[in-house]
Parts: structure tokens; C-alpha cells; sequence
């Protein structure tokens, strides 16, 4: 069989993060007690006004083929909401709706990048990012960002890892996996490195946009430094912030040039965006935009709960982000200690492991995002569920010798 299979998938590893949501629930099927902090969703139900927005497009027929790049009504919008919230200028042409930000990111690389082609990445970086790479024939590069810098990179770190072979920079802010968010001021000493390098192309993640706490002001690099407007691709979707994970509605705005390259690569694969799913994605962005800031509320309550109480566990430090619904703690602190069966804690992998197998909570290693010893946990779900999980963790921490 391995023969027969493709050899650029020996290249790719399965989702860390779907694999992890994916045992936890096959042990609660099973009957285990299991809390899993390892799903990138929020627990809200999608906004009752977006649900009867898709009802509606269905009872009028909504339902057939759409053009590629997304029904007019949606790119508009999207033109309208980069004007509103990033003051960026997009015409529709310049817009292009896919089945979640996922498929954004692979169409962009798949429309790109050649064999020596490389894109840099800060680690820690979401698990798809590489291996979308190297799925479309590149190379990544990954920077380790540290712990002192609050996991964000650091301008003379991305000069260094930037070679005539670089392609792309893929940034993300609010981070998923540490929650770490760049400020206009940070970022632009990272644009600053990249308006010295024209051949290199920005890819900016920014679908934890609107997930900012303590008074936290959100930017996007082309904001920031407009030089770049014409080599960045902003991508964004209604996943995260619109509790619609589900329903698969992705988006960015770029150079026309490139827009039309990614719609060949679309229009070969998926085709086009669901087609109910983009009347949804419309009134998302159009409607009321008021529960965002309710949900805010409980995402910062649930973050301080989980920074507290992970901190007072034995051997866990633990930062305090700015945005996203996850925490990035280190696990330094457990490593070479011995469990209550006589394993060796050696991995962040096997403290995760440890966890599950005694306390029944299931987070993902860090080595998944490319950067150890540490973990993310999310911390999308209900109060008291936060707080047993971290009841649980400093139990299980306490038990190692």
C-alpha cells in the first residue's frame, strides 16, 4: 500500500489537535471520566440571527453552485469590514470566500510555492501551517520564539531566518497555540524587517481578530505599514469570533494577481464555498456584532481562572495572553520526574500523556506546535469545567516525584 500512496504525504502528520479531540471523545464513548481542553472552538452556539439567516436562505433556494471566490453580497461585506475594523481598502475582486481558513492558507501555498521555495514561521504556530508547506512542495522554516519575549518574535530573529529563498512569512495574531498578541508598536518592528526584503510575500492570520482582552488594540501588518499592502494576503474568517467553526466560511483580501491563481486552485478543488454557509458568513458580518464583547467577558474570566490555577500547580509556569481562548504553560518544571506507575516524564508529549492516563484531562503537546517543553489547553468551555480540569492537573502534578 505504501507504494501506491503519494510520496509528499510522508511529509505531513496528522492533525496533533483534531487527533487529541478525537481520543477524547472515543473515551467518554467508552465511559472515561475525560475533560477535553483540546478542541480550538468556542462552546457558544452559533447567534440565533446567523442560524435564521441560513433558514431563510434555504427557503428561497439558495442552494445551487456559486461563483468560486464566493456570492457578491459576502466579498462586499468583507470589503466593508476591512475598511470598518483595519481601515484596508479591497475592492471585490480582490476578495476570496473558501470552505474555512484552512483551505485559504493551502490555496495560497499551492498557488506559489515551487521546490525551493521556503516560508518562515514563528513557533510556536498552529500545526497546519508547516504542514501545508510542505504538502505544496516547500520548505518551512520554523523560528522558536521564547518564553521571556512573551512567545513573540523578535525583529533580528526574523532578519536572521529570512534567505533569497523566502517566499512567505505566515503571522498570526492573537496566536493560536499561545494567545500571544502583537501590538501596532510590536509589529510594526516586524514589518520594518520586511519592507527591507520585497521578494518575501505576508500571509496574516487574523481569526482571532476580535478575541482581545484587557483593553487590547488589534492590528494587521498592512495597517500597520502600508508598503506592504500590495505583497500581503489578510486572511480572516467567522469561525472564532461567530462561533460558526462548523459551518466552514473562510476569507482573505490580496493582490489581485494572486486572488485569481488561488481561484484556479479552488475552483479544481472545492469549487466554492458552501453556498448557505456564505448567506450565514453575510449576516455575521452585517448584523449585530454586540455578544462578542459578552463572550469576551467569559473568555477573559475563564483565561485568569486557568492562569491562576495553573501556576499554583507544581512544576507549571504559566503567561498570561492576550487573546485567543488558549494558554501556552511550560511544563519545564515536571520533566525527569517519575509517576505513580514508575514512568519517566521525559516530553511535554509525556506529561500529555500522563494527564490523560491519570486525571483524565486531554490538552495537546507542545512539540505538536513546534515548540517544548510545553502544552495548550483551551479554555472554551464552562467555568466549572475549567476549574475541575485544574483541580485535576495540580492533583496530577502533586503525584510526581
Amino acid at each position: 500500500m505504501s507504494s501506491f500512496l503519494a510520496e509528499s504525504l510522508a511529509r505531513v502528520k496528522p492533525s496533533a489537535t483534531m487527533a487529541v479531540t478525537d481520543m477524547a471523545r472515543q473515551l467518554r464513548a467508552a465511559g472515561r471520566d475525560v475533560i477535553g481542553l483540546g478542541a480550538g472552538e468556542p462552546d457558544f452556539d452559533t447567534p440565533e440571527n446567523i442560524k435564521q439567516a441560513a433558514i431563510e436562505a434555504i427557503a428561497r433556494g439558495e442552494t445551487k453552485y456559486t461563483a468560486v471566490t464566493g456570492i457578491d453580497e459576502l466579498k462586499q461585506a468583507i470589503c466593508d469590514k476591512f475598511k470598518r475594523d483595519n481601515n484596508l481598502d479591497y475592492e471585490p475582486a480582490q476578495v476570496f470566500v473558501a470552505p474555512g481558513g484552512k483551505p485559504v492558507i493551502y490555496d495560497a501555498m499551492m498557488a506559489t510555492l515551487n521546490p525551493s521555495d521556503e516560508v518562515v514561521i514563528p513557533a510556536p504556530y498552529w500545526v497546519s501551517y508547516p504542514d501545508i508547506v510542505n504538502l505544496a512542495g516547500g520548505t518551512p522554516v520554523a523560528v522558536e520564539t521564547r518564553a521571556e519575549d512573551g512567545f513573540k518574535l523578535q525583529p533580528e530573529d526574523l532578519d536572521a531566518a529570512i534567505t533569497p529563498n523566502t517566499k512567505w512569512f505566515i503571522f498570526n495574531s492573537p496566536s493560536n497555540p499561545s494567545g500571544v498578541a502583537y501590538s501596532a508598536e510590536e509589529l510594526k518592528k516586524l514589518t520594518d524587517v520586511l519592507v527591507k526584503h520585497p521578494h518575501v510575500w505576508i500571509l496574516t492570520d487574523d481569526m482571532y481578530e476580535h478575541l482581545v482582552y484587557d483593553n487590547f488594540v488589534f492590528a494587521t501588518p498592512a495597517q500597520v505599514e502600508p508598503q506592504l499592502y500590495e505583497r500581503t494576503l489578510t486572511m480572516n474568517g467567522v469561525s472564532k469570533a461567530y462561533c460558526m467553526t462548523g459551518w466552514r466560511i473562510g476569507y482573505c483580501a490580496g493582490p489581485q494577481q494572486l486572488i485569481k491563481a488561488m481561484t484556479k486552485i479552488q475552483s479544481q478543488s472545492t469549487s466554492n464555498p458552501t453556498s448557505i454557509s456564505q448567506w450565514a458568513a453575510l449576516e455575521a458580518l452585517t448584523g449585530p456584532q454586540d455578544f462578542i464583547a459578552k463572550h469576551n467577558e467569559h473568555f477573559k474570566r475563564r483565561r485568569d481562572l486557568v492562569v491562576k490555577m495553573l501556576n499554583e500547580a507544581h512544576g507549571i509556569k504559566c503567561i498570561t495572553p492576550e487573546g485567543a481562548f488558549y494558554v501556552y504553560p511550560s511544563c519545564q518544571g515536571i520533566l525527569n520526574k517519575i509517576t505513580p506507575e514508575g514512568k519517566k516524564i521525559s516530553s511535554d508529549e509525556d506529561f500529555m500523556t500522563y494527564l490523560l492516563e491519570d486525571q483524565g484531562v486531554a490538552g495537546v503537546h507542545g512539540s505538536a506546535f513546534g515548540l517544548s517543553p510545553y502544552f495548550r489547553l483551551s479554555y472554551a468551555t464552562s467555568d466549572d469545567i475549567l476549574e475541575d480540569a485544574c483541580n485535576r492537573i495540580q492533583l496530577a502534578c502533586s503525584k510526581l516525584k
